[in-house]
């Protein structure tokens, strides 16, 4: 009898696989929610004509669609066969899901949303049709505060998980668009030449290199190779400071700035990044800035950035006995000022974690009393200022 076998693309977890799916997601939940995160859930389905407006890149023609209920002849002569897709990844979900539910959501809302996604692609190892991904998203916060925060969150909950010694790679779309211009490739060439460039990591620089010659002869392939060999970029100072940030908290090689880093949704609109590791030919997660996503679906610009771990890619390569905490800890708040030091209130923040409380960094808002109240809701007791004691609420 031939080997009855799970769908292609898809797999089975038999129970040694399921019990290291779920430590790992576990530890990586723990330590996002010491960092005050708290977990939502989407549905796995939503409008065919929400994912396609999505800015997703080459993911909208992997989008698995689901036939319509009750079709009519008139609906097939018209081709109309379909109205739902299911997820490609979380973020677009998310952004609905706060344009739907934002009046009851704090003003800087940080989200963990861990759940399958579907892509339609062709399958190889560390890659599947059907895959978990863990985000973490700030969603109501301009300040590169959010990426330095989602950044270091994300290399401890990889390192929780058993996968120390993770370094992130970071760059910015509105650099490369910025090269893009000087190169000479403008309009509905740069979507073309962005995906291309995020090619390098499967077929290297003189691979991608090809493509673009081929693409864009002339001037404007030699100024695109300039890009790549890292030439013509180079860090903003907003990149400097969220280097500088997150060096000075997790080592010198913990983040590094790359020039051909592109990421392949087209709905980033500032910083992306990626964690790179040894034992992955690959990224394990990824993420960005997507400021204006949200505003397609709460009609006014909403700033977000996000981060999401590959759970799948992450199940092959990270050890399967780590240490990892499990106990629950007071849940305090500290809550900063624009003029307060940034180093400091790292600094701060890392000492509140360490004494194993649960901690929400928060930069002080005008409506005090909101945010108190919103705190009150989700189980916080306290709040602290950069040089003071905590003070419990009842005393604020």
């Amino acid at each position: 009898m031939s080997k009855v076998l799970a769908a292609k693309g898809f797999r089975d977890f038999l129970p040694a696989q399921k019990r290291h799916k779920e430590r790992l997601i576990d530890r990586i939940r723990g330590r996002y929610l010491k960092y005050g995160f708290e977990e939502i859930e989407t549905p796995a389905l939503e409008p065919l004509e929400r994912l396609r407006g999505s800015e997703g890149g080459e993911n909208l023609a992997l989008i698995f669609e689901i036939m319509r209920r009750g079709l009519t002849d008139e609906d097939r002569r018209a081709g109309a066969l379909t109205d739902l897709g299911l997820r490609y990844d979380l973020t677009v979900p998310l952004a609905r899901f706060y344009a739907s539910n934002r009046a009851t959501l704090p003003a800087v809302f940080r989200s963990i949303q861990i759940g399958p996604v579907w892509r339609a692609e062709k399958p190889q190892r560390g890659r599947y049709r059907q895959f978990t991904q863990c985000d973490i998203d700030i969603l109501g916060e301009s300040s590169h505060v959010a990426e330095i925060e989602l950044i270091l969150a994300t290399l401890e909950a990889l390192a929780d998980a058993g996968l120390p010694g993770a370094s992130v790679k970071l760059n910015d779309r509105r650099l490369l668009d910025a090269a893009l211009e000087d190169a000479g490739v403008t309009g509905a060439d740069k979507p073309r030449a962005l995906i291309m460039i995020d090619k390098i990591d499967k077929i290297g620089l003189d691979g991608v290199v090809g493509l673009l010659r081929e693409a864009f002869p002339g001037e404007r392939a030699t100024r695109l190779g300039d890009l790549l060999s890292g030439g013509a970029s180079a860090a903003s100072p907003e990149l400097d400071a969220i280097i500088t940030a997150v060096r000075g908290i997790a080592g010198a090689d913990s983040i590094s700035f790359d020039p051909t880093l592109v990421r392949g949704m087209g709905y980033y609109t500032g910083p992306i990044f990626e964690v790179r590791h040894p034992a992955s030919p690959g990224s394990v997660a990824g993420g960005g800035r997507y400021d204006n996503m949200v505003g397609k679906f709460a009609g006014e610009k909403v700033p977000a950035c996000g981060f999401s771990i590959g759970l799948d890619r992450l199940m092959e390569i990270a050890a399967e006995d780590t240490a990892g905490g499990g106990q629950a800890f007071d849940k305090v708040v500290l809550m900063f000022e624009d003029a307060d030091p940034l180093p400091d209130v790292l600094a701060r923040h890392r000492q509140l974690l360490a004494s194993g409380r649960t901690v929400r960094l928060v930069r002080s808002p005008r409506n005090k009393q909101r945010l108190f109240d919103d705190l009150k809701k989700a189980g916080y007791q306290g709040v602290q200022r950069l040089n003071d004691d905590v003070s419990y609420f009842r005393e604020v």
